[in-house]
């Protein structure tokens, strides 16, 4: 980390992560909230999350990770697991929240609402897809899927979305389309950037 560069605590909700994997670094706490698992055992067994870490790191390798596995065996989860993660993530010394993930069941709103509220409070952003809760509140940085977007860079757009490339970080001698792709990693590539810009 570059002298003047501060460290920006930045938590990721998601299956996991390879912490000895090339591409993440600065992994300071972790916790596993899927039931019947040790708390203590974040381990991706996906790659999922370790690839949206990779994404963050690429563009904030100085961030101070904080990860929260709510995925294990496949990319689904309970929303009292997804709260209770999200509730965890508000506690730590973050700056931003990345949620590659969302519900469009309204019935979480309120939910949702309070933990904005609570985010708000404490000068913390979350990240996440923009057509789903909680993206789709406002406070909520709502991210869209823009593939010409050079992944070095976002889009702010009229509505205040977020519109990023959704290609996570290139993995050496596979081709972009071989690679995880998608919404979860536009949200990545903006956490990443605003890191960046939180950095200075």
């Amino acid at each position: 980390m570059s002298i003047g560069v501060k460290s920006v605590g930045v938590a990721i909700i998601d299956s996991g992560v390879n912490p000895r994997h090339p591409h993440v670094s600065g992994v300071i706490e972790g916790r596993c909230f899927v039931p019947g698992e040790p708390a203590e055992r974040y381990l991706d067994y996906l790659g999922h999350g370790t690839a949206v870490a990779g994404a963050i790191c690429e563009k904030a390798p100085g961030a101070s990770l904080y990860i929260a596995k709510v995925f294990h065996q496949q990319l689904v989860t309970s929303i009292g697991v997804l709260l209770e993660a999200l509730d965890w993530c508000l506690a730590q010394p973050v700056l931003l929240v990345n949620l590659s993930l969302g519900t469009t069941n309204e019935a979480h709103r309120d939910a949702f609402l309070e933990r904005v509220a609570q985010a708000q409070s404490r000068g913390i952003r979350l990240i996440s897809p923009a057509e789903a809760l909680p993206g789709s509140l406002a406070g909520v940085v709502g991210v869209t899927l823009d593939d010409s977007l050079d992944r070095e860079t976002y889009r702010l757009n009229p509505d205040h979305t977020h519109s990023a490339s959704g290609y996570p970080r290139p993995i050496p001698g596979r081709p972009p389309n071989q690679n995880l792709q998608g919404i979860s990693f536009a949200v990545a590539n903006v956490t990443g950037l605003l890191a960046r810009e939180s950095a200075g």
